[in-house]
């Protein structure tokens, strides 16, 4: 029995310090799993660095997440539209943020199919499904499939991906 605890403990240490980790990381810790986008030059990089605060630099272009109940639309419950902040594509309805306890806004869908893209994301020793602008792939965050009906999804995003529209 004491051996079957060590394996379990061995194997799946990894997976725990990097979820910790990931969760109690600084902003501008990057997502290992994303990979240098061919269409962001030096020239364009250091123009996003000038356009961006650091931390939307970071979670935008390099992937990391902001620590968790710290950004600045979780607790916004003002109706209007979120946006990427790169590029101003409309990305989420505020009628469809829900309360998920998960320390980051989050929306049961997109405001339009077209809105948002995806791609599998297994760094830190999990397998995820990334959020990207489809306009411009900026790094939002995360869909899980634990959200609430109509779509059983919670897209989990970055307050420092977004900029909010008032209605």
């Amino acid at each position: 029995m004491r051996k079957l605890i060590l394996y379990v403990l061995i194997a799946t240490a990894p997976a725990c310090i990097g979820s910790c980790q990931n969760s109690n990381s600084k902003s501008n810790q990057t997502n290992p799993s994303m990979k240098e986008d061919p269409s962001q030059t030096a020239q364009s990089k250091e123009e996003w660095k000038k356009k961006l605060t650091p931390e939307q630099y970071s979670i935008t272009c390099e992937g990391s997440t902001e620590p968790a109940f710290s950004g600045k639309y979780l607790n916004n419950h003002e109706k209007g539209m979120y946006k990427c902040i790169r590029c101003g594509n409309t990305l989420f309805d505020s009628d469809t943020k829900f309360e998920s306890g998960s320390g980051w806004p989050s929306f049961y869908k997109p405001k339009t199919d077209s809105s948002i893209g995806s791609k599998s994301d297994n760094s830190y020793g999990m397998i995820r499904t990334e959020v990207i602008c489809k306009k411009c792939g900026a790094h939002l965050g995360h869909v899980f499939d634990d959200g609430p009906q109509p779509t059983g999804q919670r897209y989990c995003i970055n307050s420092g991906a977004l900029n909010f529209e008032k209605k």
